[in-house]
């Protein structure tokens, strides 16, 4: 009896050291996988470490982090074990449904020898490894569930034991830990480009940079940052709260979108416009139909906007979003969405203000010029051209008062020119309302490209106050033409635009060598057709010494409607 009592004694021993042994290599193993799921503090690497660490320190044949998105089910799914081609056969990642749900619903350890026989187990889809052993653990980042590792198959046939449902809840607990600091870290990242993308655009806007291009840096830097597919920036108009209009937009965008209007109270931007605060839709099919953008969203499926606003002053709207099949934004990305929504609407106006500035500085400048003109230079020509009619009144010589008159000619000429140059200072290039004086001016600027001629311009009578606003679009159109035609050889163009209480002119002249038949054929229709239904005519006479003359006259009140 006493050596077989020994016996049992050795035997029991040996499986108290065999027990002791790898219960110390569980700890050893426990240490290493805390250590490396600590490793870093990028969150996707961290989360596929976990997974990693958790699978080898139970030795599991597979293993998963689920991790749970705002609306509980299962945002992304982290898996090892598996090779890709056996990833891409099982098709889309599980969302949460069956016994994955049951650690969602009820966030508690779960061991299970066959998890076939769980009542809330569905099976497994076509593809899938066949699984049996099962140990599922949460993952929480201080009261919140972040998600849940889920082990299967421990090698060997075996089941897991209490002791390795420990192991993993005490790393789960470290892991918790770790996913916390990637995520700060991650957010920190975060709310750092996003400052340097709010620098680059108020940086951008404040040297300079057109409006539109800084509303599509705005839309670019939120689609790169957010993650998102596409967006828009909807702008409010002046005086008209209750709309917004599409000023710039990226990504799969049809260029429809330019200009589209919607009312505020709109399903896409309501809420952010009624509560200032950014908004999440997951589901666009919910509220593509009403909206006022429906054809531009045909493809997307998640939206997240923020309102473009200083102080309590809601500028516009900046509306990001994601194509069907990806995830929703979450509720992290709001307030650095906002932020740059905000900041960027502060730029904007900060932008605006220092271009008005300018605008008055170019303005007080510019009447300065022009009185300096009018006062000094031609006061002096008039002086001028006084005293040699005065001359030329007393010569006898009829050839030397030819050339007097001419001069005197010339020097009214110059005066004419002046008093125009006067009128283009005083009329800024970025006024709501463009007087025909300016626009024609910027029409025989934007020639000069065309033609390779800088034209002699003569502009008077009350073109600003007489000219409709039909008959001026008309005159646009036709000068814009007669600049960019049949200058062939000229090295001299005349414009000439001359206004009365009933009749507008415009003439065009050069000394080139003549017109093309054809080409004058098809325009002379188009023009004078536009005459005719104006109520005026076109003429096309050459000159003497060579080059032509074509001369468009309206009455200054179209009869046609505006």
């Amino acid at each position: 009896m006493s050596r077989l009592r020994l016996s049992e004694l050795i035997t029991e021993l040996s499986a108290h050291v065999t027990e002791l042994l790898g219960a110390k290599n569980q700890i050893q193993g426990l240490v290493n996988a805390v250590m490396t799921v600590s490793a870093g503090l990028a969150l996707d690497p961290t989360l596929h470490r976990i997974a990693l660490a958790a699978t080898e320190l139970v030795d599991a044949e597979y293993g998963a982090l689920g991790v749970l998105g705002p609306d509980g089910t299962l945002s992304s799914f982290v898996t090892v074990g598996l090779d890709e081609a056996t990833r891409t056969a099982m098709g889309p990642l599980p969302t949460g449904h069956g016994l994955l749900g049951t650690l969602i619903a009820d966030p508690e350890p779960l061991r299970l020898a066959d998890l076939s026989d769980h009542p809330t187990s569905v099976g497994f889809p076509q593809h899938h490894p066949p699984m049996r052993t099962f140990l599922g653990v949460p993952v929480r980042i201080r009261d919140e569930v972040y998600g849940n590792l889920y082990l299967t198959d421990k090698r060997g046939g075996r089941q897991f034991s209490a002791d390795d449902e420990v192991v993993v809840e005490a790393l789960a607990a470290a892991a918790g830990i770790a996913v916390d600091n990637a995520r700060l870290f991650e957010q920190a990242t975060q709310r750092q480009r996003w400052l340097e993308a709010v620098t680059e655009v108020t940086t951008d806007l404040m040297s300079g940079m057109d409006q539109g291009e800084a509303l599509k840096l705005v839309a670019v830097r939120a689609v790169d940052l957010a993650d998102a597919d596409a967006a828009l920036v909807l702008l409010t108009p002046p005086g008209r709260r209750d709309r917004r209009v599409v000023h710039a937009w990226v990504g799969g965008i049809d260029a429809s979108a330019d200009g589209r209007e919607i009312p505020s109270d709109d399903p896409l931007i309501a809420d952010v416009i009624a509560g200032g605060a950014p908004v999440i839709e997951t589901d666009l099919a919910r509220t593509r139909a009403d909206s006022g953008l429906t054809d531009l969203l045909v493809g997307f499926q998640h939206s997240m906007a923020a309102a473009m606003r200083s102080g309590e002053h809601i500028h516009g709207v900046l509306l990001l979003l994601r194509g069907k099949g990806r995830q929703p934004f979450v509720t992290g990305q709001l307030p650095l969405l906002a932020s740059f929504g905000s900041q960027a609407s502060l730029a904007l106006q900060l932008a605006g203000e220092q271009t008005r500035s300018r605008q008055l500085e170019l303005v007080i400048d510019h009447d300065r010029i022009g009185r300096d003109l009018h006062d000094h230079v031609i006061q002096r020509l008039f002086g001028t051209g006084l005293r040699l009619q005065g001359i030329a009144s007393a010569v006898s010589d009829p050839e030397h008062r030819r050339r007097l008159k001419a001069g005197i000619g010339e020097i009214d000429d110059m005066i004419r020119e002046i008093r125009t140059s006067i009128f283009d200072l005083q009329a800024p290039a970025d006024t709501v309302e463009v007087s025909l004086r300016r626009r024609l001016l910027d029409v025989i600027v934007g020639g000069v490209d065309a033609t390779a001629v800088q034209p002699t311009v003569r502009i008077s009578g009350l073109v600003d106050t007489r000219v409709s606003l039909v008959v001026a679009d008309h005159a646009i159109a036709v000068l814009r033409v007669l600049l960019t035609s049949w200058h062939s050889d000229a090295t001299e163009v005349m414009v000439t635009v001359e206004a009365t209480d009933h009749l507008l002119v415009v003439e065009v002249s050069d000394n080139g060598t003549g017109l093309d038949q054809n080409a004058v054929d098809e325009s002379m229709r188009h023009l004078g057709n536009e005459a005719r239904e104006l109520g005026g005519e076109c003429t096309v006479i050459p000159n003497d010494q060579g080059g032509t003359t074509v001369r468009w006259t309206w009455p200054t009140r179209s009869s046609s409607p505006d």
